[in-house]
């Protein structure tokens, strides 16, 4: 059953719709209490991430998160949460990928935000088994991953390559959002909810 870390910044009511399309069971993260009740964990994620940060930090949720066992998966500014800095209110995050999340640069001749569909190519990692190479997904951003060969799982290209998704042993990080990314991003959904602890 997946737990979804409930700390005011996210984009709750798509994931949850996405979840339920998909029969997957779910339920509502908030406190360490409720950590216990669940076999996967997802943090969404919308918005600013230093805010973002400061708002889990609130929920004392921070410590317990890290020192999980069991899969998570950061959703946006989920992910970037799980990373080491970010660019975004020049703010630490949780250090668990020592990577840090970017302001993209106007002068590569982008728009800013990156926003709609662009190609991923990924790794055979198991959260993108059965999902096409060079497959579609859904993107709203501003800030991304820098790109690491070491945890990338699977990559993208907006005026620069940059991490699509990453991995560190039991957790994960997606920038796009697979609840809005049709069958891929269903699938992906399934195919976390069935990662091994």
């Amino acid at each position: 059953m997946i737990g979804i870390i409930n700390y005011g910044a996210g984009n709750i009511f798509s994931l949850t719709s996405a979840l339920e399309r998909l029969k997957l069971p779910y339920g509502m993260v908030n406190n360490q209490a409720d950590l216990e009740k669940y076999t996967h964990i997802i943090i969404p994620g919308v918005g600013h991430a230093g805010t973002a940060m400061r708002k889990l930090k609130q929920t004392g949720l921070v410590g317990p998160l890290k020192a999980l066992k069991k899969p998570v998966l950061g959703i946006c500014v989920g992910m970037q949460l799980i990373t080491a800095h970010s660019e975004e209110g020049n703010a630490d995050m949780m250090n668990i990928v020592p990577v840090n999340t970017r302001l993209f640069d106007k002068d590569q001749g982008i728009k800013i935000p990156h926003m709609g569909w662009n190609n991923i190519e990924h790794k055979n990692n198991p959260l993108f088994e059965g999902v096409e190479n060079g497959a579609q997904f859904y993107f709203v951003h501003s800030y991304f991953i820098e790109y690491n060969p070491i945890f990338d799982i699977a990559a993208a290209n907006y005026g620069m390559p940059f991490s699509a998704a990453v991995q560190k042993g039991n957790f994960y990080g997606v920038q796009f959002h697979p609840e809005k990314s049709g069958i891929a991003g269903e699938r992906l959904l399934k195919n976390f909810s069935n990662l091994k602890q």
